[in-house]
């Protein structure tokens, strides 16, 4: 209550092996980021199993069971709670606060989380932890046999909005105690206050936190007020500093004001550094067991297990074959978007992947391609941080919402990223292009049109795209076919060094050509193409340079896709330095040999699968 430092000696002790609740309401694609954050804070300091609730909307649900579903965590697990089907449910209450609808769930938790389920710790998604969750959860302890206290929260400085005991509580923080509420008619209750104030308020201006303490005005005997270090809030109506007399008896830091970081506070930097240690912390290093706390593994897990058991660690191509498995943390929408499906059925996205060192392409695609994009970045978490100020700084960036970034966290699993990329595309098409490439000024516009000329919607084809490349870093980029023609600096891709990869395009046919014409498949084959976006997803066991586009257009020719010329389309590949995967190709001996491996093995597997058909090839040989 009025102590301002934290006395481990009289901490209830929590059980090694009990499951501490979480609930936590979090909605669109921001909140969805930030919250990151604060489970890697929690998950950082805990030595409990943790249930996470979320109450979300559709987005929020998406991305977040996408990201713990492929983080693996031991000893956690994740429930989702459908926002959208408890709007009516708050609807009514006029509400300023900029978290809309979802700033009023909290009001709705006993209704909405399992019946069975008698206490929980409720968060809110900018809040960091400086401690073990298990000392806030031990808090319950102290209440075993009461029956009048039933709701713990966190002394607020705030001004006041509708009526409230004393300056007020925050609810960043509260602990609830379910079982109690429920037998309180706790949905009746903040029913009828809420009502009774808004009669003279109009609105709320605090969302849920105005109804909570109109609530415990009225019924002062509901509230424990935590130490407000469980709370610690960085806001211009707070007294932050009088909560802690030193910086270790911080608990929890709550950023909840709009400046965040700029913040005004004397210990401002220490906040900070605690913050960012946990914006760019590797989330990979959480991916560990709770020794002594046997828990179910989860059925995604064991069979991973199983599979990685399986493998020869004396292989010499085991790292290839082991990265084909493993589970690559994957956060989608890192940024927000918004598209909205075209009427014609005609749309198309562009998909392609990329690692920080092609960051610089993204506004070049972007000014290129006006259509929806879809991109798997990969990146570690500080690189993540880095692409989020890019992305944040640019005006061409800031200008388009409907680029989805998709990060997959940091050997490249090339296919996988590429697979990441196609499965969130969202339109009947799409065009699988690579970073490092700028598609001519109205592709988009034109492939569109294609889709209808050569009747997509009901033949398998692969619209193929010609590619070029420049040596020059200063191009002035050719406006149509005319002047790309005139350009001596352009070479088709790769002619010099790799002929077979686009060979089959026919290049001569090509600059006269004035209708679109069809090639034939060829060995190592690995054209630039526009698909409908059912296709296949690529092949992970190739993980590095070497044999994933060649492995993909095979399938696609086995398959039965016809593979059509577009000949007023053009594409231009930037130069750059080499990659870390074709540097390991080109000097790696063992690398080549174990790509020569998949490479066989994927044959035989193409061999089984598609029989006589696929004897054919049986005799490539390994590419880019």
């Amino acid at each position: 209550r009025g102590a301002n430092s934290s006395d481990c000696s009289q901490q209830p002790v929590v059980d090694k092996c009990e499951t501490i609740h979480v609930a936590i309401v979090c909605a669109g694609y921001n909140a969805s980021r930030d919250v990151v954050t604060l489970v890697k804070s929690v998950l950082f300091h805990r030595r409990n199993p943790l249930h996470f609730h979320f109450i979300t909307d559709s987005i929020a649900q998406k991305i977040l069971s996408s990201l713990f579903t492929s983080w693996m965590v031991p000893a956690v697990r994740v429930n989702f709670y459908d926002g959208d089907e408890l709007k009516s449910e708050v609807s009514w209450i006029p509400n300023k606060h900029y978290s809309g609808i979802y700033g009023l769930m909290k009001l709705v938790l006993t209704k909405t989380l399992p019946s069975a389920l008698q206490k929980v710790i409720v968060l809110d998604t900018d809040i960091t932890f400086a401690t073990d969750i298990a000392e806030l959860w031990a808090v319950f302890h102290k209440f075993k046999g009461q029956t009048e206290r039933l709701v713990f929260r966190k002394s607020v400085e705030e001004p006041p909005a509708l009526a409230r005991l004393g300056r007020g509580f925050n609810t960043g923080v509260i602990l609830l105690l379910l079982d109690r509420l429920r037998k309180l008619r706790w949905e009746q209750m903040w029913r009828l206050t809420a009502e009774r104030e808004l009669m003279g308020m109009l609105s709320t201006s605090l969302a849920d936190q105005d109804i909570f303490n109109a609530v415990i005005k009225q019924n002062p005997f509901m509230v424990y007020p935590l130490p407000c270090y469980w709370n610690v809030q960085l806001s211009d109506h707070t007294r932050s500093e009088k909560c802690y007399k030193d910086v270790s008896d911080l608990k929890v830091i709550h950023w909840n004001s709009p400046k965040k970081l700029r913040v005004k506070n004397k210990h401002v930097e220490f906040f900070r550094n605690l913050y960012l240690t946990f914006l760019e912390y590797d989330g990979n290093l959480l991916r560990r067991e709770l020794f002594g706390c046997p828990s179910e593994p989860d059925v995604n897990t064991e069979k991973l297990q199983r599979t990685l058991s399986e493998l020869d660690e004396d292989d010499p191509c085991y790292e290839f074959r082991r990265e084909r498995f493993t589970v690559h943390r994957t956060h989608l929408y890192y940024l927000h978007y918004d598209y909205t499906p075209s009427t014609d059925h005609t749309d198309v996205t562009l998909v392609a992947q990329l690692s920080m060192d092609r960051l610089q392409m993204l506004e070049a695609i972007c000014k290129h391609w006006d259509g929806p994009i879809s991109l798997a970045l990969y990146l570690s978490d500080a690189e993540a941080q880095q692409f989020l100020r890019y992305a944040q700084g640019s005006e061409v960036l800031l200008s388009r919402a409907n680029v989805g970034y998709h990060i997959v966290y940091k050997f490249y699993p090339v296919n996988l990223l590429r697979n990441v990329a196609m499965r969130e595309v969202q339109t009947p098409y799409m065009f699988l292009s690579d970073i490092d490439f700028l598609p001519m000024y109205g592709l988009y516009e034109y492939l569109r049109r294609s889709v209808l000329q050569l009747d997509m919607s009901h033949s398998k084809k692969a619209l193929v795209v010609p590619a070029f490349e420049t040596l020059r870093y200063r191009l002035s980029f050719p406006k149509s076919k005319a002047e790309l023609l005139l350009g001596l600096c352009l070479a088709a891709r790769r002619y010099h060094v790799w002929t077979k990869g686009h060979a089959p395009t026919n290049f001569a046919k090509w600059r006269t050509s004035t209708t679109p014409y069809h090639v034939q498949w060829e060995p190592d084959f690995e054209p630039y193409v526009m698909v409908s976006s059912s296709t296949p997803e690529y092949d992970r066991r190739f993980v590095g340079f070497g044999w994933n586009k060649v492995a993909h257009i095979m399938e696609l020719d086995a398959q039965e896709y016809e593979f059509v010329v577009l000949p007023n389309a053009y594409m231009i590949h930037m130069p750059h330095a080499p990659s870390f995967d074709i540097t390991k190709f080109r000097s790696n001996k063992q690398y080549r040999a174990c790509l020569q491996t998949l490479k066989e093995e994927f044959q035989q597997n193409m061999s089984r699968r598609y029989g006589f058909a696929a004897l054919k090839y049986m005799t490539t040989r390994p590419s880019s």
